[in-house]
């Protein structure tokens, strides 16, 4: 059943039976960060006090029963995520204000908004979808209040041009971001320095800081390697192996806590004090239940406590297991069961394996891949957010140890069982869409994109986002069966890689008739200047990439293209032009690369091949692209006079 759809101002009761929502606010512009915060209103529509405002800065109110979670990137664009434990909110606290705010530029530059309520379960409650906004920086999207004995959630879709510390004002939370005046250095002698209370939040994001990674000098070759913090001498497979790699990371998510609130924060867990327990036992009838690890989550006098279920290797989740540790949570009121494993869901918010879903209403399910504890390790290691260089240390040791077959915790590798034989038959043409072989070949490709996608974000250090048209975003079945079509009649995969700031968007073909990777990318011509000039334009920012990259350029009467090879264009830029008068609109640059077709494991691999293909594509043509800009206009040439006594 859908939930049901708000217009604004209409405000409709939550279920009796839910004491736990999360609250999603999603917009389609992946590159504008939006903020989302938190309220917690008296009768008289004013904070409490400055504790009862949720941000970035301030992730929890005092009493911890509202959370900020923060963003993640969607296949709709990206979204901000609030927690609100209903049974734990003050008495006092009449209305919970939920709002999303942007640094720089306004909402209206967003296009459609969402503001969903959701259950424990994932199940939407309500849904307010808004494209009014304009010149606001503030936007207050819904609130949830009391009424009588319940809760019920009104759409209010109003903003503020003066930004998330205006709203804030306006609440009554007293904000304070002037900073201090630099001043020239002085002696100060005998007296201490004088302890100046601190007064208001500070709304200003908070600048991140990257640490220097140790660096080892002295060895005498390049054989010589530092002694591991986590060793890999005489780790075994199976079990032993779970246990090492298991204890490797509870260790250093106790040791790290930035790392331990970014893994935490996929959880749903709270920003606080994170402890580890391996290996605890629970009754259960007769038997004992003994999940891997228990994590612990404090902050205040609220705990946040999950069950983690363990996979290395090639081990694989099992439905009855997870439901044990699903009784077990909720029978002792934990919050959640988390299973990690090597498996990436085809896409985000996916399980790996179904349980039943009536074991979800008091206990959240969340499952994650070792491919994304180690992009959250190198997102911090690569792009700072850890200022001890210790910790910094110990993280990069971790991840070497992650980075060893040993660990079990391998990224990417394989193609699934399946792969052989779908890849033969689509070389034969007796490959058919509806075969079931062709359908899990087909989810796993699209689990591959999604891996591509989190190096990529890895590496670079901003969001990239793997592209789906919307009618496959909720419906696996479907998407998995227009890739599987796709395959059966063309040969071919198809992904689509969006990543900020970039041109253009980064197209990886992979066709398995003829064994090459295919890498593209379109970016519009200046719409100024001689043909001549606008090619110029583009070969003066490939001046490094391959000679073999073929240049489509695209003129504004339509099947009117040519093509040449990058060396060609270099050497006679005529060529592209051939004396065609239509205006040039775009160029579409494209290179071949060849594609392994092994299941796993070599460099021959098809996983391996289209690996390469990306990074080399992305590294050699697309990283020094840039979009045109044309110039800015000029001034009428004004007659200088004297100036007026």
């Amino acid at each position: 059943m859908s939930s049901p759809l708000l217009s604004k101002g209409q405000n409709i009761p939550l279920p009796e039976d839910v004491d736990r929502v999360d609250i999603v606010i999603g917009w389609p512009e992946p590159a504008i960060e939006v903020d989302a915060s938190a309220l917690l209103l008296g009768a008289d529509r004013r904070v409490g006090s400055d504790a009862d405002f949720v941000f970035y800065n301030q992730p929890e109110s005092s009493d911890g029963s509202v959370r900020f979670l923060g963003t993640s990137a969607t296949e709709e664009g990206k979204q901000a995520r609030i927690s609100i434990d209903l049974s734990s909110v003050p008495a006092h606290v009449h209305t919970i204000v939920l709002a999303g705010s942007v640094g720089e530029g306004a909402f209206g530059a967003l296009g459609k908004l969402a503001f969903h309520v959701i259950d424990a379960a994932g199940h939407s409650l309500a849904e307010y979808l808004t494209a009014d906004a304009d010149t606001e920086s503030a936007f207050v999207f819904g609130e949830i209040y009391r009424r009588d004995a319940g809760w019920k959630v009104r759409a209010v879709g109003q903003g503020w041009d003066s930004g998330l510390s205006g709203l804030a004002t306006d609440f009554g939370v007293t904000v304070e971001d002037t900073e201090p005046a630099a001043a020239e250095p002085e002696v100060v002698v005998a007296e201490p320095p004088v302890q100046t209370p601190k007064r208001g939040v500070a709304t200003t994001r908070r600048v991140v800081r990257k640490t220097k990674p140790i660096e080892f000098r002295q060895a005498e070759s390049d054989t010589w390697q530092p002694a591991r913090l986590f060793s890999v001498i005489g780790v075994g497979a199976g079990e032993e192996q779970e246990r090492r790699t298991t204890s490797a990371l509870i260790a250093t998510m106790q040791a790290v806590s930035p790392f331990a609130r970014a893994i935490c924060a996929r959880l749903g867990a709270p920003a606080g004090a994170f402890e580890g327990y391996l290996e605890v036992q629970y009754e259960s009838g007769d038997s004992k239940v003994i999940p891997d690890a228990v994590l612990k989550v404090s902050r205040g006098t609220k705990q946040w406590t999950g069950l983690l279920e363990v996979k290395t290797g090639n081990g694989k989740l099992r439905r009855d297991q997870l439901e044990s540790y699903l009784d077990v949570a909720r029978r002792k009121k934990y919050d959640a069961v988390v299973s990690l494993s090597n498996d990436i869901p085809a896409g985000p918010g996916e399980l790996p394996v179904p349980v039943d879903r009536r074991k979800l209403t008091k206990v959240a399910l969340r499952h994650l891949s070792w491919a994304e504890v180690a992009h959250e390790a190198r997102m911090l290691t690569t792009h700072g957010g850890i200022d001890d260089a210790l910790q910094a240390w110990i993280l990069a040791e971790f991840l070497r140890f992650l980075d060893h077959p040993r660990s079990g915790a391998a990224e990417f590798v394989d193609m699934g069982r399946h792969w052989v034989t779908v890849r033969d038959a689509v070389t034969q043409g007796t490959l058919r869409a509806g075969d079931a072989k062709a359908l899990t070949v087909a989810d796993t490709w699209v689990s591959l994109c999604r891996h591509l996608a989190l190096r990529l974000t890895a590496e670079l250090g901003v969001e990239v986002k793997h592209i789906l048209a919307r009618k496959f975003q909720s419906d696996p079945a479907v998407r998995a069966a227009a890739v599987a079509e796709r395959l059966a009649t063309d040969g071919l995969f198809e992904a689509v890689l969006r990543i900020p700031d970039t041109a253009g968007d980064l197209t990886v073909i992979a066709d398995v008739r003829t064994n090459k990777v295919r890498c593209r990318t379109t970016i519009a011509a200046p719409d100024e200047g001689t043909q001549a000039r606008r090619v110029s334009w583009l070969t003066k920012q490939l001046t490094d990439a391959p000679g073999r990259v073929q240049v489509e350029a695209v003129f504004a009467e339509r099947g009117n293209e040519t093509c040449e090879f990058l060396d060609t264009v270099r050497t006679t830029p005529k060529s592209l032009i051939d004396g065609r008068t239509s205006p040039l609109v775009s160029f579409t640059l494209e290179q071949t690369f060849p594609m392994g077709n092994k299941r796993s494991g070599t460099a021959a691999s098809f996983i391996a091949g289209v690996t390469t293909a990306t990074d080399a594509f992305y590294g050699s043509v697309m990283q020094p692209l840039r979009e045109w800009v044309p110039a800015a206009p000029k001034q009428a040439e004004v007659t200088q006079s004297d100036p007026v006594e």
